[in-house]
């Protein structure tokens, strides 16, 4: 009797992001061993991300160098202006970069955390005079130039900075690890007399030792990260009598930098991966769980490598949390819509973007700094440069790891993808030499039976759907498929893959 072509229909291929984590052959097939330059989209299938258009035309002021940061100053007008950091400067502009430095004040570093606070800009940086844009005025200057700012002594140029509750404030000094200041009610540029004060946790660390490393507010409650704990303190509307609610030893955050706000929870990279502070509450006796579990590996092996500085965003637009590790220009893209069985994000993995800094306007936009100066987060192309989408499955054994398989045909479903050549790989037994076959997605509504292909192309939703069926060669007791394409102008989601083998002897 003839041997019947058995299937494993990818439906919604790499659903479930990347996993690094556990054997290929022991995978759901929703998972992905490759998902670059990748997201989630919004129906459940692993699409293209969007690209970047650069805004900044004038890019003199920032040099060879690259922004580091960049904040919207918005004041209760409605005024908005963007401030940028960047080759030791401060400043200001999309389409031109201003430099708005005061003329007497030298910055050594880009390291700089601004707020918005009480109508002003406020930029803090570890070991420099902490500096403050004022709408009054429309100039950046140093804080101790603002009337009333009595007291701005060195124990206050902190590395961090937070305004909440009504206040700023600061810790991470260059000689005090373990102090909190807070300036006084609605005034971020008094830090002596009226109800300013700070607050010494050195004895409150429950491992004996730590420092402090970002802060954060939730509710009506101040979280301090250190390097390995977390101190809570509740009642922080009225920092004197505020007092201690929990600690939590063995977790703690890696970079004031990777704290992002989500509006129910506080996200940070710990050292074992990505966390939530709810979730690590709940989990306090035992906070082994992480939102990255499915690539603590990548995750580890990338904090150890890591060189220069690390870059987050949270957008509640797009659905994601964003993490870049600077050094090894490389951002993961956690979606944050939900969590899988083992309580992680499904992840995706973007490599070579150059993104050095995000923020978050308030009308949603996604504002990117990198060498050319600030782009926006939009359309599919990165500066007019098309990126390679790419998509691996884990190897499929057709549920028998003993029976060779004959694989047959290939077919792919996919979305969009407008005039993109798209190459279709395969590979036997763990070999990362892939076989390809290739065709070109057209723009017209067309179909045609071919020797090795069928081909149905239908408007969905406003995009094209593509359906391909493609022969194969080879054979093996496991396969990996992988689909490639540029994405240069059109967006691409990929809905399913049918992958048909026959099922062979036994070994």
């Amino acid at each position: 009797m003839a041997q019947q072509l058995q299937s494993i229909n990818l439906v919604a291929p790499a659903f479930k992001g990347v996993n690094t984590e556990d054997s290929p052959l022991a995978q759901d097939p929703s998972f992905a061993e490759i998902a670059d330059n990748a997201v989630i989209d919004k129906r459940g299938r692993i699409a293209a991300r969007k690209g970047h258009t650069v805004l900044t035309t004038n890019k003199t002021q920032l040099g060879t160098g690259s922004i580091r940061s960049i904040k919207e100053f918005r004041d209760d007008s409605g005024n908005t202006k963007i401030f940028s950091v960047g080759n030791n400067k401060i400043l200001s502009g999309t389409t031109t970069l201003a430099n708005e430095t005061p003329g007497s004040y030298t910055i050594t570093a880009d390291n700089w955390k601004m707020v918005t606070f009480n109508e002003k800009l406020y930029f803090f940086q570890r070991g420099l005079e902490p500096l403050v844009y004022d709408n009054a005025s429309n100039a950046v200057a140093t804080l101790s130039s603002v009337s009333g700012a009595n007291g701005m002594t060195s124990a206050k140029y902190g590395n961090e900075v937070l305004a909440a509750f009504g206040r700023l404030w600061t810790a991470d000094f260059s000689t005090d690890k373990s102090t909190i200041y807070w300036s006084d009610l609605l005034q971020g540029h008094v830090w002596t007399g009226g109800s300013s004060g700070n607050i010494d946790i050195s004895t409150v660390w429950p491992d004996g030792y730590d420092e402090i490393v970002a802060l954060a507010a939730h509710n009506d409650k101040l979280i301090i990260f250190g390097k390995h704990s977390i101190v809570v303190y509740t009642g922080a509307t009225s920092p004197a009598s505020m007092t201690l609610e929990d600690t939590i030893s063995g977790v703690g955050c890696v970079d004031r930098d990777t704290v992002q706000y989500t509006g129910t929870d506080v996200l940070f990279l710990s050292h074992t991966g990505l966390k939530s502070f709810g979730r690590t509450i709940q989990e306090k006796s035992m906070p082994i769980s992480s939102l990255s579990g499915n690539i603590t590996k990548d995750i580890i092996a990338a904090l150890q490598n890591e060189t220069e500085f690390f870059r987050s965003v949270y957008s509640p637009e797009e659905g994601f949390y964003l993490l870049t590790f600077t050094g090894q220009n490389v951002t993961y893209c956690f979606d944050v819509r939900g969590t899988l069985e083992n309580g992680s994000y499904r992840t995706t993995r973007w490599p070579s973007t150059g993104f050095t800094a995000y923020t978050r306007l308030e009308n949603g936009d996604l504002q990117i700094g990198t060498t050319n100066g600030i782009s926006k987060y939009e359309g599919f192309k990165d500066n007019n440069l098309g990126y390679r989408f790419r998509y691996y499955s884990p190897s499929l054994t057709f549920g028998d790891s003993s029976r060779i398989k004959i694989l047959k045909k290939l077919k792919p479903t996919l979305v969009g993808a407008n005039n993109a050549t798209v190459f279709m790989k395969w590979a036997y037994d763990f070999d990362t030499t892939y076989a390809t076959t290739e065709f070109t997605v057209g723009n017209q509504i067309t179909g045609f039976y071919g020797e090795s292909e069928y081909t149905t192309v239908e408007f969905t939703g406003g995009q094209l759907t593509n359906q391909r069926s493609l022969n194969t060669t080879g054979y093996g007791t496991s396969v990996q498929v992988g689909l490639e394409s540029e994405i240069d102008g059109s967006p691409l989601s990929l809905q399913e893959i049918n992958v048909m083998a026959l099922i062979g002897k036994l070994l």
